[in-house]
């Protein structure tokens, strides 16, 4: 399956992991200002999108993630490393740091925040529910490799691609938490499926505000993604998506 991208213009809209463990002032891994991106997200949860996605980190208690989850003293949140290996070939790993405890299956914290006009969103994507496996991207784990199908070599993935594929979604638009991290990996993943892929500034936040932005932003643009405001073009075109086929 490949996705198709053509002169039609058929946009979604992705907001990531909007939940409480991301946002102050409870959040384990509270991403400051977080609850600041509820105005303009659900601004955007009104406008017309063909599909609007809320996805959720839904992670076991034996998160491979979760510095709880390793051994002292190497196992130090926003300090150490681990290495995941793939399940089925151990030739391939990646290092990746260590996290609190965050968005537990069934915890209040995995919890979507209710400053989110949930009543606007046609469906809620879980991740993150493989133990052996980060997912900070909404459609699959960082083992999948080109043509960037849901079955390349991933091991776990949320079944996003094919909902973006059925609907015969063109383009997608990308908000929610953390910039750096969760929504950066989603936006770089739906360049590499295909999409024309935007992400709304005002509709995000890093973890870390300066550096890692900007690194973030680097790091989409460099994919393919086109950074945009609010009140850019780009979502205008949104705006007019139900007066006019071409979205003109």
């Amino acid at each position: 399956m490949s996705s198709r991208v053509g002169e039609d213009f058929k946009p979604a809209l992705l907001v990531v992991d909007f939940q409480e463990d991301f946002c102050p002032p409870n959040g384990s891994l509270a991403v400051q200002n977080g609850r600041d991106i509820a105005p303009t997200v659900n601004a955007l949860l009104l406008l017309p999108f063909a599909l609007k996605i809320a996805t959720k980190d839904w992670h076991p208690r034996d998160h491979i993630s979760f510095a709880s989850n390793h051994p002292p003293p190497d196992n130090v949140p926003f300090v150490s490393n681990t290495t995941v290996v793939h399940p089925d070939d151990p030739s391939r790993n990646y290092m990746t740091l260590l996290w609190p405890d965050h968005c537990v299956q069934g915890t209040p914290g995995a919890e979507l925040v209710p400053e989110l006009d949930i009543s606007h969103v046609d469906t809620v994507v879980e991740k993150g529910q493989d133990a052996r496996v980060e997912m900070y991207s909404a459609f699959t784990d960082p083992f999948h490799l080109p043509p960037f199908t849901p079955e390349s070599t991933s091991v776990s993935t949320s079944g996003l691609p094919m909902m973006l594929h059925e609907k015969g979604i063109t383009d997608v638009f990308v908000v929610g938490l953390a910039q750096d991290f969760c929504v950066r990996a989603s936006a770089i993943d739906a360049a590499r499926f295909g999409y024309r892929t935007f992400v709304v500034r005002e509709g995000t936040r890093a973890v870390v505000p300066g550096t890692g932005w900007d690194k973030a932003e680097e790091e989409m643009v460099a994919a393919g993604v086109k950074i945009v405001g609010v009140e850019g073009r780009e979502v205008e075109r949104v705006k007019g998506c139900g007066k006019d086929e071409n979205g003109d």
